[in-house]
């Protein structure tokens, strides 16, 4: 399948390439969430409206990994490569543990109910943040409910899940994020408002400034969701048309076109230059010519 990448900048093909971007399975509701282990070398993904998660092997066969999943979205590894998911229908993060039992890390700030968490990153330390829109409390894409927040945050939980902090609340929906390569800067995304916000970050672990850092423009469908940084510190955001890639001064390189509208992707294979793309009905994959990181 080749699917035209519009290049904006003449560093585009050095970090993109030209490979053809291929379907690797379709028939999904609506897919999110693609996380890869770099050691046990398999791709997990949640398909929200059927609530099930799904598990590809490296030799390319998918099986049902976890039903029901509660209408998971973001999922991603901590730093001991446990499963940690965001859930839509229950408005929890949870932690799969080795022994198959599962730990619910948060799902109320303070007295009410969080939203919808959406999607979560790890930090070196341990420390968990994450999204909180309320995407998932419509129809289709979570549990339709009355919303118990005034307002759509970012959190973080401490390392050894003892406390919810509150660290951002004045998004419209916030969606992705994803850390610097040195970690002293989260980037935040806003789907509603279109646009990528950078946070400094405090040795305790609170945000400082969140001024915008990037703007997705088009007229094609997509916007701000997914979003994940590369070795050289490129940053990826889904965006209209496909995934949009900005170097590391918040320039546009360029977009990676996709044939259905794209919600997330992430970095996989051997080399970490397989990019995995959660695009709607179906998974695509597009050889980089960057690495991703791992995750741990």
């Amino acid at each position: 399948m080749s699917i035209p990448a519009r290049a904006r900048h003449s560093g585009f093909g050095d970090v993109v390439g030209t490979a053809a971007m291929e379907r690797l399975a379709t028939g999904y509701g609506f897919i999110e969430g693609p996380v890869w282990h770099p050691y046990e070398k398999w791709l997990v993904f949640s398909d929200i409206p059927q609530s099930r998660m799904y598990r590809r092997s490296a030799s390319g066969e998918i099986e049902l990994f976890r039903e029901p999943s509660r209408m998971a979205n973001g999922n991603t590894l901590d730093r001991q490569g446990r499963l940690v998911t965001c859930e839509h229908a229950t408005s929890r993060v949870t932690r799969a543990e080795p022994n198959g039992a599962t730990t619910v890390l948060a799902t109320h700030y303070r007295d009410k109910q969080l939203n919808s968490p959406n999607d979560i990153v790890v930090a070196t330390g341990g420390s968990i943040y994450f999204t909180d829109p309320t995407f998932g409390r419509a129809e289709f894409y979570g549990v339709p409910r009355p919303q118990e927040l005034p307002f759509q945050g970012v959190y973080r939980i401490d390392g050894d899940g003892a406390r919810l902090t509150l660290v951002a609340d004045d998004f419209a929906q916030p969606n992705g994020l994803c850390f610097s390569l040195d970690e002293s800067r989260l980037f935040v995304n806003d789907t509603e408002r279109g646009h990528i916000r950078v946070f400094g970050m405090e040795a305790n672990g609170d945000l400082n400034g969140g001024a915008v850092w990037a703007v997705t423009e088009g007229d094609a469908p997509g916007s701000p969701d997914g979003m994940k940084i590369d070795s050289r510190g490129n940053l990826y955001c889904t965006g209209p048309g496909g995934i949009h890639v900005f170097d590391a001064s918040g320039d546009l390189l360029g977009v990676i076109a996709t044939p259905e509208y794209c919600a997330n992707f992430t970095f996989g294979d051997e080399d970490l230059r397989s990019l995995y793309i959660a695009a709607s009905t179906s998974l695509y994959r597009q050889r980089v010519r960057v690495p991703g990181l791992r995750l741990f």
